[in-house]
């Protein structure tokens, strides 16, 4: 019996990079993710395990990153002709290179700041109500995957420190998150409109200099309980999207603040409530 080798290729799959463009005080986001697949003279690699015609993925990973700081990305399109490209020519063992780009819209969140994004995608409305045989009511209205991202004006530091700490602090960092917020409405009468509290979230976001995601989570309810006298409570899920500075020194390349690692886990969630110091009980359980 004879016994070849099939069609194949590898690949680094769904590298996250998220590069802010510094105009001055107006920034620009583009958030990709690039999936290579390579093909070529692979038959030692599958037969005698030789390595000699491997592009390690980890090497593909670099190069998007290292792309990115060079050469910039504008059109998605001549961002994947420019790796395949360069696969191909710099690479005689490679004789096929795919490479796929995904991209995550960023709005500037409108008359806020020139550095504030709300992603394209649109959360999810949410409502709750809880009604039982004795009259009580409760009103709960929210919102699930809010994903907002401030390309500046947030620091971290003066945290705890050990022998296990390796997190560095900073005076400038991303800080992004995907909001779950869940406001009580005080009665089930007159209640805000929700574009509007969801107006009081972005503001609050955007114009908050934060030092932690907690001071945020605080900012935006009170932001939320002060304008609208018929919410009573707010609640907060607000996982930190992570987003690490990638170090581009192994290639002889600076990164001030603007090629990034976005990592989707582990993440921190920073989860609490603001309310009213006269609000009333629930009554239930109401997430």
């Amino acid at each position: 019996m004879t016994v070849k080798l099939g069609p194949n290729r590898y690949g680094k799959a769904e590298t996250r990079l998220v590069r802010v463009v510094r105009d001055g005080t107006t920034h620009h986001i583009k958030d990709i993710n690039v999936s290579s697949a390579l093909s070529g003279d692979m038959e030692e690699v599958h037969r005698t395990g030789s390595n000699a015609a491997v592009l390690p993925t980890d090497t593909q990973k670099n190069l998007v990153y290292a792309f990115a700081r060079k050469h910039g990305v504008e059109e998605i399109e001549d961002f994947a002709l420019l790796l395949a490209r360069h696969y191909v020519s710099a690479y005689p063992s490679i004789h096929h290179a795919r490479v796929e780009i995904e991209e995550y819209a960023w709005n500037r969140i409108p008359g806020r700041s020139r550095h504030s994004f709300v992603r394209d995608g649109g959360e999810v409305r949410t409502c709750v109500v809880h009604h039982d045989g004795d009259g009580r009511t409760t009103v709960v209205s929210g919102l699930t995957d809010l994903v907002v991202l401030n390309s500046t004006g947030s620091e971290f530091h003066g945290y705890i420190v050990d022998e296990y700490t390796t997190l560095r602090p900073t005076t400038d960092r991303i800080l992004a998150t995907a909001v779950t917020a869940r406001w009580r409405h005080a009665g089930d009468g007159e209640r805000p409109p929700y574009a509007r509290v969801r107006e009081c979230l972005l503001d609050a976001f955007a114009q908050t200099h934060s030092l932690s995601l907690q001071q945020t989570l605080y900012a935006m309810g009170e932001r939320v309980l002060t304008t609208w006298p018929q919410v009573c409570e707010v609640r907060f899920a607000l996982p930190n999207k992570h987003h690490f500075l990638v170090d581009l020194s192994p290639f002889g390349l600076d990164n001030e603040n603007e090629v990034f690692y976005a990592a989707d886990r582990p993440y921190g969630l920073i989860e609490g409530s603001v309310l009213r110091e006269d609000a009333p009980d629930a009554g239930f359980a109401w997430e």
